[in-house]
């Protein structure tokens, strides 16, 4: 089964569980508030699947709207490393997202008129499911709910603007998040599994998970030293080589552009880009 957020046919925000393209609406189950804190009560089914919607028919929103946190990774691909020419660090690069800049699968991304660096970054969502502080990487993969496809689209030039890269990657609407969860135990052999990013059906991106230089255990022992991490945050694993700003000549998202993020075993995520209003 898949895990979404969505809105009801009555705009309302909700939840559910995604079968063969049918949705069992949680929410109005009463099973709790959101999906964030159902996981954190276990997201246990109260009964057999029923199905209230066609999921075709269904507004998306971020997996997990509501995060508490969302610490991004930068720099996890030594692909990547390479062609920023930087090298391979001791720690992982740490930045923060809010829950403002995420935005849904299938929903427009729009470019903000204060950028000409709108770049992709395809990426690898952990969400966690268990609370812990000083996570043993033994113990990691028992607090993870869930995967999920990512596209970290960030303002390059924005980016730049100081050592912090906070401004570039917090536009509203700009975190493309989807579009579902899948269980942790849905993810296929990470030396099997590969993240594609493709910019109008070609490949911009693409690698297999077990080429992270911090794997999905490293990043969760790390960021637990310095946070609690809680049900429903976020870990965005960091995005392969590729990207649009390190191409000779570069190759920026503009309006008109279809961007997609796919992991095996996981999703594939989709957003056009259009021009701000």
């Amino acid at each position: 089964m898949n895990y979404i957020s969505f809105l009801a046919p009555s705009g309302a925000p909700t939840f559910g569980v995604v079968r063969h393209g049918q949705v069992m609406d949680m929410g109005a189950r009463g099973v709790a508030e959101s999906l964030r804190a159902w996981i954190a009560a276990g997201f246990a089914m109260p009964g057999p699947f029923a199905a209230d919607h066609r999921l075709d028919d269904l507004e998306l929103l971020p997996v997990i709207p509501d995060p508490g946190k969302i610490i991004c990774v930068g720099l996890n691909y030594s692909d990547h490393v390479k062609e920023t020419g930087r090298t391979d660090s001791e720690h992982p690069s740490i930045f923060f997202r809010t829950a403002a800049s995420q935005t849904a699968h299938a929903r427009p991304v729009r470019k903000p008129a204060a950028t000409e660096r709108f770049d992709f970054e395809g990426e690898l969502a952990i969400i966690i499911g268990k609370p812990g502080r000083n996570i043993g990487r033994a113990e990691a993969l028992g607090h993870v709910a869930g995967y999920a496809c990512y596209n970290d689209i960030t303002a390059r030039d924005w980016q730049r603007h100081t050592s912090q890269w906070g401004p570039g990657k917090n536009f509203d609407g700009t975190g493309a998040f989807g579009p579902w969860m899948v269980g942790a135990d849905a993810l296929p052999p990470r030396g099997e599994t590969r993240l594609t990013t493709r910019l109008n059906g070609e490949v911009v991106q693409q690698a297999t998970l077990d080429q992270m230089i911090f794997s999905i255990e490293d990043l969760i022992a790390y960021t637990s030293v310095f946070t609690r991490l809680m049900p429903g945050d976020v870990i965005v694993s960091g995005t392969p080589g590729g990207v649009g700003d390190r191409r000779s000549p570069p190759l920026y998202m503009q309006p008109g552009d279809t961007v997609e993020v796919e992991i095996d075993g996981v999703g594939l995520l989709r957003n056009a880009i259009v021009a701000t209003d």
